[in-house]
């Protein structure tokens, strides 16, 4: 009987198979094909697929992808939200003309990090200058009225020095070295200066001469001590905004490690002005006889912008 079934199955006809496009769409609706049998009497569901001029299956559709209008509100979402938290962080003393081309470093990860390193240090040890000197340079001139920029390495480590500008003291603090040298230049330079017996510079900032520090605190007594921390990131950004959104500034670069910060500098645009520092190690190289301070002056008055009275009261 076994043997008997089997070759009668090779006799009985079998079920034709269909192909997609004779399927009716009430049969495709209902997920399976009429009178269409396996063995055992299983029945084979139909997927409903979209079916090609052809006969053949087309793929599914992928869902659609965003609009570009819900693309453009959801970056401007994010750029809201960046700017919510980035007004949070401002630090205390920070000049308002300045915090709007600076606004979104202070969302950034590096400004974050730097601002707990900084606040761990002044918990520690003394930490110059103090917190609310540290951006004074943004808040003695508008950022759209510097004409000049001088870039200095890191603050002075010494008590009552340091006061958010490169190269200058605090009255009555003496001058350094370095700026005793700027003054000697500044005798042979410009007609009628006389040394101050001071080393405060507020004069020149005020004017629009952006002393600005590579590194701006630094731990007492110990140079460089916050360096490679951070702040060169966003000194670096200064540097950036600086060139990108004004016109013929004049740059004083002395010295290898500024020269080094103002690579960036669009020569076309700006003009850059280099030497050695004026460091007593260094100043007889080349710094003596320099005449930055007049020629800045030159090429200000050659822009229609008013030099800057170097003498100091």
């Amino acid at each position: 009987m076994i043997g008997q079934k089997t070759i009668a199955s090779y006799f009985t006809p079998a079920t034709k198979k269909r192909t997609l496009s004779e399927v009716s769409d009430e049969e495709i609706e209902n997920g399976k094909e009429k009178n269409q049998e396996e063995p055992d009497g299983m029945r084979t569901p139909v997927k409903k697929l979209k079916v090609g001029l052809e006969g053949e299956e087309a793929p599914l559709k992928p869902s659609s992808p965003l609009s570009p209008e819900q693309v453009s509100r959801m970056e401007r979402n994010r750029q809201a939200a960046l700017q919510r938290l980035a007004a949070r962080n401002v630090p205390p003393g920070f000049g308002e003309s300045w915090k709007k081309e600076l606004l979104m470093e202070f969302s950034k990860p590096y400004f974050s990090k730097l601002m707990g390193f900084v606040a761990l240090e002044r918990k520690r040890y003394m930490v110059y200058p103090p917190p609310h000197e540290v951006f004074a340079w943004t808040e003695m001139c508008n950022i759209r009225d510097v004409k000049v920029v001088i870039l200095g390495q890191d603050p002075y480590h010494g008590p009552k020095q340091a006061h958010g500008l490169c190269f200058s003291v605090k009255r009555p603090v003496l001058p350094p070295p370095s700026l005793e040298n700027m003054y000697k230049e500044l005798q042979s330079d410009i007609e009628g200066f006389e040394p101050p017996g001071h080393g405060d510079l507020t004069g020149w900032a005020k004017q629009g001469v952006l002393l600005l520090n590579a590194v701006l605190t630094v731990r007492s007594h110990h140079a460089n001590s916050h360096k490679e921390r951070g702040w060169e990131d966003f000194t670096d950004a200064v540097v950036s905004c600086l060139n990108n959104q004004l016109d013929g500034l004049v740059f004083m670069l002395w010295g290898a490690y500024a020269q080094r910060k103002g690579n960036a500098i669009d020569r076309k645009r700006h003009h850059v002005l280099q030497t050695v520092h004026p460091s007593p190690l260094s100043a007889h190289r080349g710094f003596f006889g320099c005449k930055h301070f007049s020629k800045t002056n030159a090429l200000l008055e050659k822009s229609g912008k008013t030099p800057i009275n170097w003498k100091l009261l």
